[in-house]
């Protein structure tokens, strides 16, 4: 069936798309999850369940620091006496015992030394996953782990910069004429090159495309097509269509 799709294909988008439809259809026949939905978005940003857990946790425990302080600081509302009474609850702790503040604080400071504990477990966790990821990414790929070592980490907190000023320095740059100065080299550079043979044109054979796409690593992330580079390697009838 590829055979006669691709001869009739136009352009290197249509060639991506007939390709895309036949790897989803083999999927679809060995039984494969794939998900169509949200191609080419990039890498999932999907927080792993342990670490949201823990991070709602971390929330839950500072509102409840947060009325605690109102409580001690003497805010009565029945909303706020009503979460201290649940938070309370099972205990020996009463709301009108002589000693509350005291137990307001104790009950505070042991929120912040859990808050404290959770933070330390997911940055263990974190630390797990990176290392983890990493040694995958050195078994695969050991080129891409390399530059994502030596590439320094950029902050986006700053400031963003100005539209103007932005508009205003490039536009200095490239919209202002400019009148060079030329010496004698070019005249002396072109008659050195007079004599050079221009080369011949490049023609891409199948046999360059199968060579490039065996390089290729089987599951790196795709691009706009979302098409890996094994099903490049395995749909071997393409590669005549991608030279062309």
């Amino acid at each position: 069936m590829l055979v006669t799709h691709l001869e009739a294909s136009r352009d290197l988008c249509e060639t991506d798309s007939i390709l895309f439809g036949a790897a989803l259809a083999v999927c679809r026949i060995i039984g494969a999850k794939v998900s169509t939905a949200g191609r080419a978005t990039g890498h999932s940003s999907a927080i792993p369940a342990l670490r949201r857990r823990i991070e709602e946790r971390i929330a839950k425990a500072r509102a409840l620091i947060g009325r605690l302080i109102c409580f001690r600081s003497g805010n009565n509302r029945p909303r706020i006496v009503r979460t201290i009474s649940m938070a309370f609850a099972g205990t020996n702790v009463s709301l009108s015992q002589p000693d509350i503040t005291q137990k307001l604080t104790e009950g505070i400071d042991d929120l912040k030394q859990r808050i404290a504990a959770w933070g330390k477990r997911i940055r263990r966790y974190t630390e797990r996953s990176t290392r983890f990821n990493q040694n995958c990414l050195f078994q695969s790929d050991q080129k891409r782990l390399y530059e994502s070592l030596e590439r320094p980490m950029v902050s986006g907190t700053g400031p963003a910069p100005n539209q103007v000023d932005t508009l205003a320095f490039w536009r200095g740059l490239w919209s202002e004429p400019v009148n060079h100065s030329e010496g004698h080299w070019r005249e002396v550079v072109a008659s050195q090159c007079a004599g050079i043979k221009p080369m011949d044109p490049v023609i891409i054979t199948p046999d360059d495309v199968a060579e490039a796409v065996c390089r290729a690593p089987n599951w790196k992330s795709p691009g706009l097509d979302g098409l890996h580079h094994y099903w490049l390697k395995g749909f071997i009838v393409c590669h005549a269509v991608l030279a062309r």
